[in-house]
């Protein structure tokens, strides 16, 4: 309110307009402007009466009067509309006038407009919207100080590296300890803090730590791909701060000091020997702090949260993100890559090809200039497993496909017992199928080679000589055609005189050195 009362005083002493202007702490236009309107309506000091400035005003200036016919702002709706991405008091204050406009409604400046909104926020509202929006932003970072796990059978002092998470809109944090900074408990923090907060912010500050951002740049920095997948899963994007510009994480960077003492500190003198202990006790303590009341305004973080920025979070997904690790690898001429001490098949014609795989602890994908390629159940059991897909092999190799334990077996019953047995022997002998199975196709090109009657009597023949045959015996008696002779020595025995008894059965006749008896 201009002082019109020590306007018109002072200029009663015969002081200069600046004199007046520097005391009553106006310009010297308006000290101009009063004295001319006082002079036109004839008054002067002194004044009759006890008038205010306010009835001065009046009588000097009715139309400034006119404001109280100057539409209200409603400022619960200004609240609401600030809220929303891309909304600012400026295109609140162009609506607002657009309207009074329509209405015949004289507006306030925006000026006024924007003080109306601020004592409201002040005074009835835990947040102000003008600087953060509900559910834009999550800063996160390390604390700089660290807790300390006890040893249960030395004694010695492991340190737990803290992750703080904070919302710059309410202030509302999230706070819990791990053995190591590195990407896997990085992320992990993360989902954690989803989980606590109970939605996902728009975007993601942290800082320029290796573990999250490859290179930093102000334009084009390159984040860490696993990072960045996370980030894609749950919709949000990540924006790391600039070097050395604390300001753009100053939430963070803020309630690191303060948890540092009311978290970090208040647990000095107590002793923890696990992780899960340290953080039930982190938790308590992050619990109090979130719950603590402003001292300067009204309300705690936890009502802030709740009343002013939860509505705004994006909601979570139906499952957790599960860690995924990325790593490179060749295609070998087998077209197979190895992953973990297990082999995986990959299209042959990316055989020599460097190619991106991705785990989990579920499946393992394969990669080439961004486009999947191969995906596999990830094996689990006895190193050296193969999965190979049918699609991934070359023309000439799936026709392999069909011979197997049954096709094998179903073949050998169709040739003969002796066959049968052969095959059933051949599968036995191996502790790795893929290797009986080789044998068994060796077995089937030897029938191709001699015919099944051949094969059939040679593995009879076979049987004769060891209850135990292998695939080189049976090339033997096929290659010197024993198996032919199975008829002229069954005919011989026939026709062999019986021997007297009373002679020796060990001594050898004259048949067995190819002479005739005489």
């Amino acid at each position: 309110m201009i002082k019109y009362r020590e306007i018109l005083r002072l200029h009663a002493q015969s002081l200069s307009n600046r004199s007046i202007a520097s005391s009553c702490g106006c310009s010297r236009n308006t000290v101009g402007d009063v004295l001319k309107r006082a002079k036109e309506l004839g008054v002067s000091w002194p004044l009759e009466g006890d008038i205010t400035d306010s009835e001065l005003q009046r009588i000097l200036f009715p139309e400034k009067n006119k404001s109280e016919l100057r539409k209200q702002p409603d400022c619960e709706y200004i609240h609401k509309e600030m809220a929303k991405s891309g909304v600012t008091l400026s295109l609140l204050w162009h609506e607002y006038t657009e309207a009074c406009r329509h209405s015949g409604e004289i507006p306030y400046s925006y000026r006024q407009y924007c003080r109306f909104y601020n004592n409201y926020a002040t005074v009835s509202k835990a947040t102000m919207r003008i600087k953060r929006k509900p559910g834009e932003i999550m800063e996160v970072d390390w604390a700089g100080q660290t807790a300390f796990i006890k040893d249960n059978f030395t004694g010695e002092a492991i340190p737990a590296y803290v992750f703080v998470a904070a919302l710059p809109c309410s202030q509302y944090a999230y706070v819990e300890a791990t053995l190591s900074m590195d990407t896997d408990n990085w992320i992990s923090a993360h989902i954690r803090a989803f989980e606590y907060f109970g939605g996902v912010t728009q975007m993601i500050v942290p800082d320029n730590l290796k573990t999250g951002v490859i290179k930093s740049s102000s334009t084009d920095p390159i984040i860490n791909q696993s990072y960045q997948e996370m980030a894609e899963y749950y919709h949000t994007a990540i924006m790391p701060a600039r070097v050395r510009r604390p300001k753009d994480k100053a939430s963070v960077e803020g309630t690191v000091g303060i948890i540092s003492t009311w978290v970090i500190a208040s647990l000095r003198n107590e002793q923890f020997f696990s992780l899960s202990e340290l953080n039930q006790a982190i938790k308590e303590k992050l619990t109090e702090f979130n719950e603590k009341e402003f001292q300067k305004k009204t309300g705690s973080r936890l009502t802030a949260f709740l009343e002013e920025e939860k509505f705004a979070l994006l909601p979570l997904p139906a499952s957790p993100y599960e860690l995924a690790k990325w790593m490179k690898a060749t295609v070998q001429y087998d077209y197979h890559i190895l992953v973990d001490k297990m082999y995986y098949s990959v299209p042959y014609e990316y055989i020599k090809h460097e190619v991106y795989v991705r785990t989990t602890s579920k499946i393992i994908e394969v990669f080439y200039k961004s486009f999947r390629i191969a995906s596999h159940m990830r094996l689990e059991g006895k190193e050296g497993q193969l999965s190979t897909l049918p699609e991934h092999m070359p023309a000439k190799h799936k026709q392999y496909l069909d011979f197997n334990r049954d096709y094998f077996i179903k073949w050998a019953q169709a040739v003969g017992s002796n066959t049968q047995a052969m095959v059933q022997a051949l599968l036995d002998s191996y502790k790795v199928e893929k290797q009986a199975l080789k044998s068994c196709m060796a077995l089937t090109k030897l029938a191709d080679q001699y015919s099944l009657e051949r094969l059939e009597s040679a593995c009879k023949r076979a049987f004769s000589y060891s209850p135990r045959p292998n695939l080189n015996s049976i090339k033997t008696i096929l290659k010197t055609g024993q198996d032919k002779l199975n008829t002229s020595i069954r005919t011989n025995e026939e026709e062999k005189p019986q021997m007297k008894s009373g002679s020796h059965g060990f001594v050898r006749g004259a048949a067995y050195y190819g002479r005739k008896e005489k």
